[in-house]
């Protein structure tokens, strides 16, 4: 006797975001900072140190785009709203 299963798909409850996360001017600002890191030219903000981590280097890049208003998501830290 063949068992029955049940539809394979499943219901999530998360809405799909539609679209891209990160505008493509974004890309171009994460990608300039990461050039600036290989070649020794970028500095991180007070304290003028070289920076040497790659995900520093993005989170740079990133800051800059959304100075910018470039698409880019909130911060993960940041999720309250300020009044």
């Amino acid at each position: 006797m063949p068992t029955k299963r049940k539809s394979a798909a499943k219901k999530s409850s998360a809405k799909k975001s539609s679209g891209r996360k990160y505008s493509p001017k974004a890309s171009k600002s994460v990608e300039r900072e990461m050039k600036a890191m290989k070649q020794g030219k970028l500095k991180s903000g007070r304290s003028g140190k070289k920076v040497t981590n790659p995900k520093q280097a993005i989170a740079i890049g990133l800051s800059e785009a959304r100075k910018s208003g470039a698409k880019v998501p909130s911060k993960k830290g940041s999720s309250k709203k300020s009044s």
